[in-house]
């Protein structure tokens, strides 16, 4: 078998269990057979759907604006402008109420 090594450790000690790769050294799992940027992050809306940057996205349920009044209500477009390390995954400007910062889980693919 000529296993791939570990994208996270760069570890060739790598074995498979059922479509995973599996590295005991750092216990990273991945498919090898799904598609990974070229800067290792991978963002999925809630239809589990790959976005990208400059794609156009819709909210699936309304969401509060934190610090504010305003909320913004169901199928608000909004236009991805980059994809982020951390809890709100991606930067987006949201059509009336601009820049802000929101979770994948919340968009769906328009």
């Amino acid at each position: 078998m000529n296993l791939p090594a570990c994208p996270k450790c760069d570890s060739a000690f790598v074995y498979q269990d059922q479509d995973l790769l599996i590295c005991p050294e750092c216990a990273h799992e991945w498919n090898p057979n799904e598609v990974v940027e070229e800067d290792g992050m991978v963002v999925k809306d809630a239809n589990g759907t790959l976005l990208q940057d400059g794609d156009k996205v819709t909210l699936i349920k309304d969401l509060k604006v934190k610090g504010s009044s305003m909320v913004l209500k169901i199928g608000t477009k909004a236009t991805i402008k980059r994809r982020v390390e951390g809890d709100h995954d991606i930067d987006c400007k949201v059509d009336g109420a601009g820049d802000m910062m929101l979770k994948s889980e919340f968009v769906k693919k328009a």
